[in-house]
Parts: C-alpha cells; structure tokens; sequence
C-alpha cells in the first residue's frame, strides 16, 4: 500500500508543479487578499475541482473526453477564450499600497474563477485522464484507493501552501512594485498557454480535415 501512496503523491506533485493559470489565480489571491481566511474559497475551490477530476480519471468515467475529437476541439476552444480573458484581468490588475484600496475577488468571484480556471484548463483535464487515470489501472480496490487519495492529499497540501506564499509576498511587498511584476509575469504565463492551446486547437482540426 506504502508503495501506491508514494507512486500517486510523486506523480501527482510533478504534475501540479509546473507554472500555469491555475497555481498563478491561487497565488495572486493570496498575495492580494487582506488575511489568508479571505482565500480560502479559492484554495478550497481549486481543491475541489481537482478532486473531482482525479476521482472521475481514476473511476474512468472522463475518457469520454478522449473518446469524442470534437468534444475535445470545444474544451480546447473555451479554455482558449477564458485563458485569453483570464490574462487580461491579470495584466490590468492594479495592486494599491493603501490597505483596502485594492480590488479584490469576492468570495462568489473567487469561486467562480477558480472553479473556471481548474475546470476550464484543458491540459489540467488531460493530464489527469492521461497521466493519473492511466497510472491507477496498476492498482485495484484498497491500493487503487490509496493512490487516488495520496493524489487528492497532493492538491489540498499545495494550493494551501500556494495560498500562504502569496500571502507572505503580499506582506512583504511595502510599495506594491512586486506584486505588479507578478501580476504582469503572470499574464504573459497564462496568454503563453491560451496561445499554445490555440495553436494545438489548430493542429487538432487539421488532422481531422
């Protein structure tokens, strides 16, 4: 069993890892928002989401994604828009020094974009059909269990501590300079995968021209 719970925390944590639009919405907010209980329903949100998706990927129940090329096409195109949107309220996000002069997320905004941006993340879905929902075929009853939530454990722990170093940056940054470059770093980040998803969205509908 020991052995399956390593597997799917290892492999869960090297996918969760890399840079995206994801971690970067949960980092901002926690550098944004005034107290870190005022993030919790974006940590929570995220970890929910991505829950959701590691048990669908384990019961098999999303390779309907795989199955059908256009239905793929529309989750590549939607993800795409928002992305494109999502980087544009990044970029023109403006952090205030003053406490409480900036705009910040509601708790329903909060929800709302982190439920979009983990569930509109077509390379996210995929990933964990893919990867994690492949990876647990190995196992059956209790160790397939353990892997699936060694996997899950994963997400809370680390949108949790996405949440407490934005916080900390938050803090630390007195004039407001910082959080302005990450907001900016952050926009191009998430426009560099919306232009990559366009361009693997195009590839997709050539092959099946």
């Amino acid at each position: 069993m020991w052995e399956a719970i390593a597997h799917g925390f290892a492999l869960a944590l090297g996918l969760i890892l890399p840079l995206g639009a994801q971690n970067v919405f949960v980092f901002n907010q926690g550098a944004l928002q005034p107290t870190l209980w005022r993030v919790l329903p974006v940590v929570i949100t995220a970890a929910l989401c991505d829950t959701a998706l590691i048990l669908l990927a384990v019961l098999g129940v999303s390779l309907i994604v795989l199955t059908f090329a256009w239905l793929k096409m529309i989750l590549f195109a939607v993800g795409v828009c928002f992305l494109a949107y999502m980087g544009f309220m990044t970029w023109r996000s403006r952090p205030a020094v003053e406490k409480g002069a900036a705009e910040r997320f509601t708790p329903k905004r909060q929800i709302m974009f982190a439920a979009s941006v983990s569930l509109l993340n077509p390379h996210a879905i995929l990933d964990t059909i893919g990867v994690i929902g492949t990876s647990s075929l190995q196992y059956a009853d209790m160790l397939k269990w353990a892997f699936s939530l060694s996997c899950i454990l994963v997400s809370w722990l680390w949108f949790f501590a996405l949440a407490v170093a934005g916080r900390t940056a938050g803090r630390l940054d007195t004039s407001g300079k910082l959080l302005r470059g990450l907001n900016i770093v952050s926009a191009l980040i998430i426009w560099g995968v919306a232009l990559y998803m366009a361009f693997s969205l195009f590839r997709e509908s050539q092959s099946l021209a």
